[in-house]
């Protein structure tokens, strides 16, 4: 007799049979690659109510279960003053997916709309990094993971190039600064949106995109707006030509030939090219 799988157990076969390749294979490579959890970890697993976030969450699940490391997961959202209806599709799908959710509010909206910023983001997000972080320390957790994937490193690479005059990127993990012993990490980092979208859709799960209540704007869709939809639509034009300029962005970070720089920066401290220029061996 077939069994008969729920609705969470059908994700979960789909990450490690119907996309391994693309979802499975690449989030292990990642944890693996970039050391992003050792033994008797405890992690925090952000979800945000978006793909990404949920993809995370059920990634961590399988490893927690099946995975070779012993470590635990805690599932955790900060509800920044989301609206009612947002809210309730988080919960919703919490459940639906079979994750244990933990909800807390904070009054992060309420503080940024008393402020007169031009675009309040920046303040929010930093706001938002500072509750996760107190969070994860009050659950005794020493990592937070967050659900940014290949094309939000990639993506974040351009527009430092283009609107911050500077070359960096998304780093897979880093040590907070503020709060001791707590470490970020990525462990979507080597997946594509596209696979995220087609494992989105292939479900038939619906997710919320953009709560934020200074924009107005709720969305089920996976369209972003401002810089960063700036930066997809070049990525998208750029990929007709060069099916490969994902991959070639990416490696480019991980191959910076430092003999043909102009100039570097390590812990805010500048070293132009022609400090070493007439030094001879």
């Amino acid at each position: 007799m077939k069994r008969v799988l729920n609705k969470a157990q059908e994700v979960e076969r789909s990450i490690i049979r119907t996309y391994r390749k693309e979802i499975w294979s690449k989030f292990i490579e990642a944890v693996q690659d970039y050391e992003l959890i050792k033994e008797n970890d405890k992690v925090m697993v952000c979800i945000s109510g978006g793909k990404d976030s949920f993809l995370l969450a059920k990634c961590m699940q399988e490893l927690v279960k099946h995975g070779k490391i012993k470590f635990d997961a805690v599932y955790v959202t900060m509800d920044p003053g989301y609206n009612k209806e947002n809210r309730k599709v988080i919960e919703e799908n919490s459940k639906l997916l079979g994750i244990p959710l933990q909800i807390f509010d904070s009054d992060i909206y309420d503080v940024v709309e008393k402020v007169d910023f031009k675009s309040p983001c920046y303040f929010c997000a930093r706001m938002r990094r500072g509750h996760l972080y107190a969070k994860a320390q009050e659950l005794g957790c020493n990592k937070i993971a967050l659900g940014h994937h290949l094309d939000d490193v990639i993506e974040t690479t351009l527009l430092s190039m283009f609107y911050g005059s500077e070359l960096k990127t998304m780093l897979p993990k880093l040590h907070s600064e503020n709060f001791e012993n707590i470490e970020l990490i990525r462990p979507l980092y080597l997946i594509k949106e596209q696979n995220i979208i087609a494992w989105k859709n292939y479900n038939e799960l619906r997710f919320i995109n953009c709560a934020c209540r200074f924009t107005e704007h709720c969305s089920i869709s996976d369209e972003t707006t401002g810089k960063r939809q700036e930066i997809k639509n070049l990525i998208n034009e750029m990929r007709k030509v060069n099916p490969n300029i994902d991959f070639n962005i990416f490696k480019s970070m991980d191959n910076i030939n430092l003999n043909c720089v102009l100039g570097t920066k390590l812990d805010g401290k500048y070293k132009s090219f022609l400090e070493d220029y007439d030094k001879k061996d």
